[in-house]
C-alpha cells in the first residue's frame, strides 16, 4: 500500500484577505444582487456561493444559464448584513457591530455567533433597525434564549415595536405578524402591575393572545413556577428581580 503523501498547508490569513478581496467586486464575479430599499449593487461569485450556502446553491442553480444573468433582487433584506454574509462565506470569518443584527440564510455557525454577540449586547441591539427588519425564523431563538442581557418587560416592548414595523410593512394586524414569535414572551417574570399594564394595553393593541396572560396570572395566583407550564417562567440572565421570584420553581440557569 502507497503511503500517504505529504499534506502541505499554507498561511490561512493570506488566503482570507485574498479571497476577501473578491469580496462585491465586479471584477470576475458572474452574480449581482440589488439589496435593500436602496437597491444597492452587490457583485459575487456564484460558485463560491453555491458550494459554500444551500440557499445560494438553491437560488443560483442551473436554471440561470452561463453568463452574467440578470441582477438577483433581494429588496427585503438589509445591505449591511447581506455584506456580512458575504463576508462569512468568503472568508469563514466576519466583523459584527452593534448596529447590524446579520441574515443568516440558514448558515448555523454564523447564525450561532449573531445570536452571542445579541445576548452579549442585548439592549443596543434591540434599538437598532437590523432588530425590527428581522424575519420570524430569524427573531425566535433569540425570544427562546436565557442568556439574553435584558428584562421582560423591556423585550415585550421590543416585541411590540417589531411587530409594528412587520404590520405595516406586511399590511398585515400586529398579532398576526406577532403569533410565531409571542409564545416565547416569558409573561410570568413580570410583577402584577406589570402585567396588568400589559393586559390593559393588550386590549387597546392586541399583541399578546389572551390565554397567554391568563397562564401568567395562574402562576402570580398559585404562586408555582409549575402552575404556568404553558408559559416559560425562566429568568434571563438580564432578568430584574422581584418580589414573586422567589416562588418560581424555574431560576435562571
Amino acid at each position: 500500500m502507497e503511503p500517504p503523501g505529504l499534506v502541505v498547508h499554507g498561511e490561512a490569513a493570506p488566503f482570507s484577505t485574498a479571497l476577501r478581496s473578491l469580496l462585491n467586486n465586479p471584477q470576475y464575479s458572474d452574480v449581482c444582487f440589488v439589496v435593500g430599499q436602496e437597491r444597492q449593487e452587490v457583485f459575487a461569485h456564484r460558485c463560491l456561493l453555491a458550494c459554500r450556502c444551500n440557499f445560494f446553491q438553491r437560488l443560483l442553480g442551473p436554471k440561470l444559464g452561463p453568463g452574467m444573468p440578470s441582477p438577483v433582487v433581494l429588496s427585503a433584506v438589509p445591505v449591511e448584513a447581506f455584506l456580512a454574509v458575504l463576508e462569512f462565506l468568503y472568508t469563514n470569518s466576519v466583523r459584527l457591530c452593534r448596529r447590524s443584527v446579520a441574515v443568516t440564510f440558514g448558515l448555523g455557525p454564523l447564525q450561532e455567533r449573531c445570536i452571542a454577540f445579541i445576548e452579549a449586547h442585548s439592549q443596543e441591539a434591540l434599538r437598532t433597525r437590523g432588530f425590527l427588519e428581522l424575519s420570524a425564523p430569524a427573531l425566535l431563538p433569540l425570544l427562546r434564549s436565557d442568556k439574553l442581557c435584558v428584562d421582560e418587560a423591556e423585550l415585550v416592548l421590543a416585541a411590540r415595536s417589531w411587530a409594528r414595523v412587520g404590520a405595516a410593512v406586511l399590511e398585515r394586524p400586529v398579532a398576526e405578524v406577532a403569533a410565531p414569535v409571542v409564545r416565547e414572551l416569558r409573561l410570568a417574570l413580570l410583577a402584577p402591575a406589570e402585567l396588568s399594564a400589559l393586559e390593559e394595553q393588550n386590549q387597546q393593541e392586541p399583541l399578546i393572545p389572551v390565554e397567554q396572560i391568563v397562564e401568567a396570572w395562574k402562576c402570580h395566583a398559585l404562586r408555582r413556577g409549575d402552575a404556568a407550564r404553558g408559559t416559560p417562567c425562566r429568568r434571563r440572565r438580564g432578568t430584574l428581580p422581584r418580589e414573586h421570584h422567589c416562588f418560581l420553581d424555574l431560576p435562571f440557569k
